[in-house]
Order: structure tokens, then C-alpha cells, then sequence
């Protein structure tokens, strides 16, 4: 039976390199897969997935009037949907890949971030943890050794922001991984190379 599969983390947990490794382990035995990432994130490019360990992948983009339901009800011999940046995912495209894993028996893993830097969630992880079938939490590290589970903003100085719009990617701003500890106290260690 195919599933939603919903696999989240902190920022900087391997995310993407999971993603990328779980396509890979198809197309070795000759499965077709798709893959998609947000039109939102261009770090790297508009439609690229790439690991800061550095493996990288051309893939489809979707934006929010993408309707998935109605695109992968047209695939032929599909054998699962691969997402990144799954947080930029509307609540109605959640519920479509929903339906396709039920309806179609498409399995769907979805990679993305629960919460934004004010620890305020993103819509389409919402979502994501109300419909998916499957949840597992990808675990990485605070700089002071705990379970991180937040993301926090800080500017080209490594300053804190803790105002601003819900998504700015990667730029003049960068984003850590911080346990609640330190997001509370609005800790930031003095010991990031930010160049």
C-alpha cells in the first residue's frame, strides 16, 4: 500500500542528501522516479536539489498552483515521487499528494522543515504532519551538542534576525540549527564561519 511519508528536520540534517540517496536506491534497480523542489529555492538554481555535502540533481519545480493530483495522474509505470523543501508545499497540494498515494498508488516521501525562524509553522509541514502517513524526524545537532529541532535567521554578521517575512532564502541571510534551549535564550555561537 502506498503511503505519504513525511521526513523532517532541523535545517542542516541531511535532508536533501537522503532525498537524493532514496532516488538513487530506485533507478539502481530500475525504477522510475520523479523529483521535484520548490520554484521558491534558488540557492543553487531554480530546480536543482543539492546537498551542502555537495551531490546535486536537475529535477521538476513546483510552485503553488502546481496541481499535483492532475499531473501524476497521467504518470505511466511510476514507482514513487520524491519532494524537497516540502514546507513550500500549499495545504490543498498536500492534500493531493494525499490522494495519489491513496488513489493512484503512488508512494510520495516528502523532505522538508516543520517550523520558520520564529518557530512559527509553515503551512505545508502542517499539513504534512495532520496527513502523512508516515513521519520520521531526521535528527541533527545544536552548536552546544543537544537535539536541535528550530531554525534560526542571523545576518552576514551573525546577528539573530527575528523579524521579517516568513521565507527569505539562502543569501544575505543563512540559517542554523539550534536545540529549544538555545532558540529561547536566543543564543547564537560566536563560532560559525560565515564567510
Amino acid at each position: 500500500m502506498a503511503k505519504l511519508y513525511f521526513r523532517y528536520s532541523a535545517m542542516n540534517a541531511g535532508k536533501s542528501t537522503a532525498l537524493l540517496q532514496v532516488a538513487h536506491n530506485y533507478e539502481e534497480h530500475g525504477r522510475v522516479v520523479r523529483l521535484f523542489t520548490s520554484a521558491i529555492d534558488h540557492r543553487y538554481g531554480v530546480g536543482i536539489i543539492t546537498s551542502r555535502l555537495g551531490p546535486q540533481r536537475k529535477v521538476e519545480v513546483f510552485d503553488e498552483v502546481m496541481d499535483f493530483y492532475a499531473l501524476l495522474a497521467q504518470a505511466q509505470e511510476l514507482s514513487c515521487v520524491l519532494l524537497d523543501e516540502a514546507q513550500f508545499l500549499t495545504p490543498e497540494q498536500v492534500r493531493q499528494l494525499h490522494r495519489a498515494a491513496h488513489v493512484l498508488g503512488i508512494p510520495v516521501m516528502c523532505y522538508g522543515i516543520r517550523s520558520d525562524f520564529r518557530g512559527e509553522p509553515f503551512p505545508g509541514s502542517a499539513y504534512l504532519l495532520t496527513l502523512a502517513d508516515s513521519i520520521e524526524e531526521i535528527k541533527t545537532i545544536c552548536a552546544c551538542g543537544k537535539k536541535a529541532t528550530f531554525n534560526v535567521r542571523i545576518d552576514e554578521y551573525g546577528k539573530r534576525i527575528v523579524e521579517g517575512e516568513q521565507i527569505a532564502i539562502e543569501g544575505d541571510v543563512r540559517y542554523i540549527q539550534q536545540c529549544a534551549q538555545c532558540f529561547y535564550l536566543h543564543r547564537v555561537p560566536p563560532l560559525f564561519d560565515l564567510t
